[in-house]
């Protein structure tokens, strides 16, 4: 079988035995070539650290991160699934930059493409995506600009879906994590952003191979995405992610010099982060928080247990805090599904404000009272539980 490569310039090939700055306390710099950065937790959006984060400047192929957030949306809604086959228009075809050399007229299906996207930073796969999903790339960036709107980024607007230098194309180191964030709610991207190296098959049976532009996924443990990017104008640029510990950071580094001193940022960034920070469960998803009356079922009361843990990122040396709840959910109607989610718990600090809001679930199907159940019941109260 013949196969094609596409050679890359390597040169964060050792970044295995760069040293990694020390770092100093959190009020410090961490002295970073990167002239934008950005750390926070992934789970509540604190900011660990950050340097001109607010700075608007180019974002280069990390744009392909609001790109990929749409797509996976469109794949969780049911709206295209990764067997849905797209055709290769002459448009994306002819897309310059990095690119797997799709060609007018071929057919892939969505998976190969979205691999390519977050693998080797395809314009080509991510402008036939953008076409696949909106008809047209003018209309498939309108849906970036409103759903950066959405998510409250106002230093943020997007002119194409890949990237390549546009002087109404910026964004900033906060943004670019806040999407970041947002994409990470679709955890199968992560099988995607987290591959070294794959194949693209084309339809003549030939092969591109694929590496993955962001290295540190094989050479810092841990970390299992998100998006490279660069252009001359833009610099070198990472978003990144990494979980250690039941924590997961993302971290952005903007403008870098070079593409070794993106990666060692980063590194710099997320040790930092790690070393500095723990993640506490202040309350677990797998203790009962309380009980809702049940209409109409066989039983009258449920237990009800937070959707997903709740957490607390503090420094590694502080406590935990002491938090309360309140329960915000009506009595419940049989029959319901286990798993439902049936109201929200507002978890309350000792200061009686409220820091993050969590869905409720139950863990039981809720059946609904047969006519026998009433006449028990009904039996009970006559007799007085006897």
């Amino acid at each position: 079988m013949k196969k094609f490569f596409i050679t890359f310039l390597i040169s964060a090939f050792f970044i295995t035995i760069f040293p990694v700055r020390p770092v100093k306390a959190a009020t410090d710099s961490l002295n970073l070539d990167s002239p934008s950065a950005i750390l926070i937790d992934s789970a509540s959006g604190k900011v660990l650290y950050e340097k001109n984060a607010q700075e608007k400047l180019p974002m280069a192929s990390m744009t392909k991160i609001m790109s990929m957030l749409l797509i996976m949306e469109e794949i969780d809604k049911g709206n295209l699934s990764y067997t849905d086959k797209v055709l290769i228009s002459k448009n994306a075809s002819g897309m310059g930059g990095s690119q797997v050399f799709l060609q007018a007229g071929e057919e892939y299906q969505v998976e190969d493409l979205l691999k390519c996207i977050a693998v080797s930073s395809a314009n080509d796969a991510v402008v036939a995506m953008a076409e696949k999903i909106s008809g047209t790339v003018d209309a498939f960036v309108a849906r970036m600009n409103d759903k950066a709107k959405s998510l409250g980024l106002t230093a943020t607007h997007f002119a194409n879906p890949h990237g390549l230098d546009n002087e109404n194309h910026y964004s900033t180191a906060q943004d670019m994590a806040k999407i970041a964030q947002e994409l990470l709610k679709h955890e199968d991207i992560l099988r995607f952003t987290s591959t070294y190296e794959d194949y693209l098959t084309k339809p003549d049976g030939s092969q591109i191979w694929l590496v993955n532009t962001n290295r540190l996924v094989r050479f810092y443990d841990g970390v299992d995405g998100l998006k490279t990017g660069y252009t001359t104008k833009a610099g070198y640029c990472l978003t990144a992610t990494a979980k250690k510990n039941n924590m997961r950071l993302i971290s952005v580094v903007m403008k870098s010099s070079s593409a070794e001193n993106r990666s060692k940022d980063t590194a710099t960034l997320l040790t930092y982060g790690f070393n500095s920070f723990k993640n506490n469960i202040i309350i677990s998803k797998d203790k009962a928080i309380g009980k809702l009356d049940v209409i109409n079922g066989k039983k009258s009361k449920v237990k009800v247990y937070l959707q997903d843990d709740a957490t607390e990122i503090t420094e590694i040396t502080k406590k935990a805090s002491n938090y309360s709840l309140n329960l915000k959910a009506k009595p419940l109607t049989a029959p319901l599904k286990k798993n439902t989610v049936v109201g929200t718990a507002e978890i309350i600090d000792n200061e009686n404000n409220i820091v993050k809001e969590l869905p409720i679930i139950i863990k039981e199907d809720l059946q609904k009272a047969s006519f026998t159940d009433y006449l028990k019941h009904n039996f009970k109260v006559i007799t007085g539980g006897k």
